[in-house]
């Protein structure tokens, strides 16, 4: 199938106050490109749309050598991986002056807008020459385990806005990451930038509904759950390893 790339020039809005690139603003790179990616080989928002199809992301696994802080470009490649009967699955490398410093890998689920349920992507997509069987290799990303704490150190509340959603009139998932870090102390956000991330993705939200956060911070460690402040339901749970920075 080959690599898709993309460079891509980061902006003084997209990073922090040490110019640290934001984590919203690299998943929202991820997400752009995967879009592009997609529409090119023939199942992206134009083919699925038609068929009252929507993509879902259920899981990211991002690992860092090198956080981007003080870069101005990067060069993104993604490769979609396949499917299985009712996964596909999409990697992606993130490069500065030809050195990879991240990579990342995800899960994608195809849901039917009718029924509100998972349709098959071997069927959805059998004619499509380029998604294929998935096939592990070696060097694969693993997702981690998230052990949801009892309590937690931090919590904070928010509101859906009408720019927080996506094409599909639903929460864009790089505004999870942003909610569920925004609890964490200045002073630790300052001095620490991302190792590893991973995410599940549990449910949608819409317009106007309300985001209680809960962090867990063990060291260099942190744990986060993100619940619908109305029903109390998990809508992404995510573990994040921090590095000083310098």
């Amino acid at each position: 199938m080959g690599l898709f790339e993309e460079t891509v020039k980061i902006r003084y809005s997209e990073m922090d106050c040490d110019l640290v690139l934001k984590p919203g603003a690299m998943l929202q790179f991820l997400q752009d490109l995967a879009s592009d990616n997609a529409e090119m080989l023939g199942f992206g928002y134009s083919y699925i749309v038609k068929h009252n199809l929507a993509w879902f992301l259920l899981k990211y696994r991002l690992e860092f050598e090198d956080y981007p802080e003080g870069i101005y470009d990067l060069t993104i490649k993604t490769e979609p991986r396949g499917y299985n009967k009712i996964f596909a699955f999409r990697d992606f490398y993130i490069t500065h002056k030809d050195k990879c410093i991240g990579k990342a890998t995800s899960t994608w689920a195809l849901v039917d807008l009718n029924t509100k349920s998972m349709a098959n992507v071997s069927e959805v997509l059998a004619d499509n020459e380029y998604m294929v069987q998935h096939e592990k290799r070696e060097n694969d990303l693993n997702y981690g385990k998230i052990r949801l704490p009892e309590k937690f150190d931090k919590e904070k509340f928010f509101e859906v806005r009408f720019d927080d959603l996506d094409v599909n009139k639903h929460v864009n998932n790089a505004n999870y990451i942003v909610w569920a870090i925004e609890p964490l102390d200045f002073e630790f956000r300052r001095s620490h930038k991302l190792k590893t991330v991973d995410m599940m993705f549990k449910k949608e939200l819409t317009y106007g509904s309300g985001v209680n956060v809960g962090v867990k911070v063990d060291e260099n460690i942190t744990t986060h759950v993100l619940k619908n402040a109305e029903t109390g339901e998990e809508l992404c749970v995510m573990k994040a390893e921090w590095i000083k920075k310098g």
